[in-house]
């Protein structure tokens, strides 16, 4: 009983793996979901969403391009920049998204 019912845990992790949550609309959306997606799930996004002010969302975007090579030119990279700060900053929208 033990074991199958890790099995069906196993399994529903999995799937939430697969199927990343989606993330809300606005401005810039689309850019996220096109260049951020690429290395990672929107879940990396909501994860650190409780965490991250509109200043350390900056930083990490300027990261991904200097550090992991993100090929954001700085037009795109204001506009991701500025989706994640006005929808997933740190204390400015209550928890549960």
């Amino acid at each position: 009983m033990v074991i199958a019912g890790l099995a069906v845990l196993a399994g529903h992790a999995a799937m939430a793996a697969e199927t990343p949550l989606p993330l809300k609309p606005g401005s810039g959306v689309e850019l996220v979901s096109a260049y951020c997606n690429v290395c990672h799930t929107s879940d990396y996004i909501i994860m650190n969403s409780p965490f991250l002010s509109p200043a350390a969302w900056k930083a990490e975007v300027t990261k991904m391009r200097t550090a992991f090579g993100a090929p954001l030119d700085d037009a795109v990279a204001a506009e991701i920049a500025g989706y994640l700060a006005a929808n997933y900053a740190a204390g400015d929208k209550p928890h549960g998204r």
